[in-house]
């Protein structure tokens, strides 16, 4: 049977993931009465990625059409998860990159194209969301033309085949249709996927060798090794080696082989060249590994990865409610959970500290905030402090990651993102305005300065925009950036939270509790309305007496304010952690009584 095999790339939310969804459905996966029918987001089967509603982690899958068969490989779209990109790609021929026909190209429509790019990709472009009202899919495909030119390597990346689509219809067509409810199907793309994508190059007579691009796990089969057969073939039972480059780490025995069939993966006894595979029985294997025939002496390169942007402090729980939370306290699970990680996440690089924590190093705040909610809903406690942006040192000054910054919004918005942005000390690059009152602006600002800008301006804006970023390099460190928020609301003493004292703690700022909560000393229970930090004690009672009020009586509380872990990582400072543990957040000073923090500021 022919192959081809594409990976899906585009910018986050231009609609890659209901366009799979649609390919799954119309090359008849699924009987009409399966639930998957009437599912969206088939492949985002993490909890995360449902909730969030982007896909986290790269995945493959199959389908069959005109008796060829299609490997689909799924990527992420956000720049965070950029080192499942870097790393699964290799396994294609040719991609779709999917650019939605009102926003155009975006940050990361850059980064994907680039990576496609520089493994010689065959790209099919294809303009989705042409139902959207403000559809400007002429506009858009001058503006990845322009994008091509900017970007491609050799004259032949730019000739590029153009499918028009509405993907959420499931609807696609060669030319831009005179409606976009006009009737159609995925025909046209898949016809174009097998015109314009070539099959795998086929060597049959060398010894079987593939790079592992991914590793899967399930409780019956242990670990899957995944990746594209580049040369020979391998056969269930047969005895291979496994190279880091081209230094032999052990010896090795398939025990299963499988292939891809839709959502499920199926058995086979041998699997030929240019097939993507999965292999159990394969101990101790890493993603970059080579898996080979015993004489093959030579391994593939590393993958190589972007560097991390972002670390983060992260170490075991050391507040007074440690272990009453979570199953997994101790720095020895912490680490023995992100040895796991490493293996998988390329992204990341992790580090002990010599106070018994780690200093974890990601690509964003994202990239970041899913690996600490992961690990919190396996049962894991943990505090971790404040984001820092990673310097370098270059010809002896040091430099500090910068982003390229896109925002979409309202016009009447663009007063408050350019005040914010002015505080941030960003700098424009590029702004308009089109017909349909839609500005779009480009930054460059310090990663540091973007630190807690998304939830800052999201709350100022009322939820409108669209903001991404993307990694442009590494520019000479600039001077910290002003304190922008204001003080904390730190509870004096430990016990359990009071209506009477929140009553009076409200006076003085928000508070992120009400009433019946545990608190200890040092503990942030709300934002001050001044830049200093206010200490009150929430748990105070009112003493009894037989006297009652009328004001008493009708004491209504505001409702407290409560941060998701994204918006606590962007709130905290450098003198607070966040306690994290299944059931709670909650952020603490470093130090936890008064009389510590009042010794440290004599000694600072």
């Amino acid at each position: 049977m022919q192959i081809r095999n594409i990976a899906i790339i585009a910018h986050v939310d231009h609609g890659k993931t209901t366009l799979i969804d649609g390919m799954l459905k119309q090359t008849k996966l699924f009987r009409d009465n399966q639930a998957e029918m009437n599912q969206s987001a088939i492949l985002d089967q993490n909890d995360l990625e449902r909730e969030k509603g982007i896909t986290i982690l790269a995945k493959n899958t199959a389908v069959e059409y005109n008796g060829v068969k299609i490997n689909i490989i799924d990527t992420p779209g956000h720049a965070d998860f950029g080192g499942e990109v870097e790393r699964v790609i290799s396994m294609a021929d040719g991609a779709l990159l999917i650019v939605d026909a009102a926003e155009g190209p975006l940050a990361q429509t850059k980064f994907v194209l680039d990576q496609a790019f520089k493994q010689n990709l065959k790209i099919i472009v294809v303009i989705n969301k042409i139902d959207r009202r403000d559809a400007e899919p002429e506009r858009v495909l001058a503006e990845i033309e322009e994008l091509f030119l900017d970007m491609a390597n050799n004259e032949d990346q730019l000739n590029f085949p153009v499918i028009f689509a509405n993907g959420r219809a499931g609807k696609t067509w060669n030319s831009l249709p005179s409606a976009p409810d006009d009737k159609g199907d995925l025909r046209p793309l898949f016809d174009e996927i097998i015109k314009s994508i070539p099959g795998p190059i086929v060597d049959l007579n060398s010894p079987f060798k593939m790079q592992v691009a991914n590793l899967d796990h399930d409780n019956y089969k242990g670990n899957y090794a995944i990746g594209k057969i580049t040369s020979g073939k391998v056969s269930k039972g047969q005895q291979v080696v496994i190279l880091d480059e081209d230094k032999k780490i052990a010896n090795s025995k398939v025990e299963q082989l499988f292939v891809s069939k839709g959502l499920d993966r199926s058995e086979v006894e041998v699997a030929n060249c240019g097939d993507i595979i999965a292999i159990t029985g394969i101990a101790n294997v890493s993603i970059g590994h080579t898996i080979a025939s015993p004489e093959v002496t030579e391994g593939f390169p590393r993958i190589i990865i972007t560097e991390p942007t972002l670390k983060i402090y992260l170490g075991p729980n050391s507040s007074p409610f440690v272990g009453k939370e979570g199953e997994f306290c101790t720095a020895r699970q912490l680490q023995n959970r992100l040895d796991a990680e490493k293996k998988t996440n390329l992204g990341l690089r992790i580090k002990a500290t010599e106070a018994g924590g780690f200093m974890v190093a990601g690509r964003g705040e994202l990239h970041l905030a899913v690996l600490i909610e992961t690990m919190r809903r396996e049962g894991y406690e943990m505090e971790v402090g404040k984001p820092q942006a990673i310097l370098k040192e270059i010809d002896g000054k040091m430099h500090e990651p910068v982003e390229e910054l896109s925002i979409e919004i309202d016009k009447e918005f663009v007063g408050i993102i350019t005040e914010e942005l002015g505080k941030r000390r960003a700098e424009m690059k590029d702004s308009l305005t089109n017909s349909h009152g839609v500005a779009k602006m480009v930054y460059e600002i310090p990663s540091k300065n973007l630190l807690g800008f998304r939830s800052e301006i999201l709350t100022k804006t009322r939820g409108n925009g669209l903001f991404n970023t993307r990694f442009v390099g590494y520019k000479p460190l600039t001077d910290s950036m002003k304190k922008l928020r204001n003080g904390v609301l730190i509870a004096s003493e430990g016990g359990i939270s009071t209506s009477y004292a929140i009553e009076s703690v409200q006076q003085r700022g928000v508070t992120f509790i009400g009433p019946g909560v545990n608190v200890y000393e040092g503990m942030v229970i709300g934002i001050a309305k001044t830049r200093e930090d206010i200490e009150m004690n929430i748990s105070k009672s009112k003493k009894l007496t037989n006297f009652r009020s009328n004001a008493e009586a009708t004491t209504v509380l505001s409702p407290p304010k409560i941060l998701s872990l994204e918006q606590s990582l962007d709130f905290i400072e450098e003198d607070e952690l966040l306690e994290i543990t299944p059931k709670n957040l909650r952020i603490r000073k470093r130090l936890l009584t008064r009389r510590e923090r009042v010794k440290s500021l004599r000694r600072g």
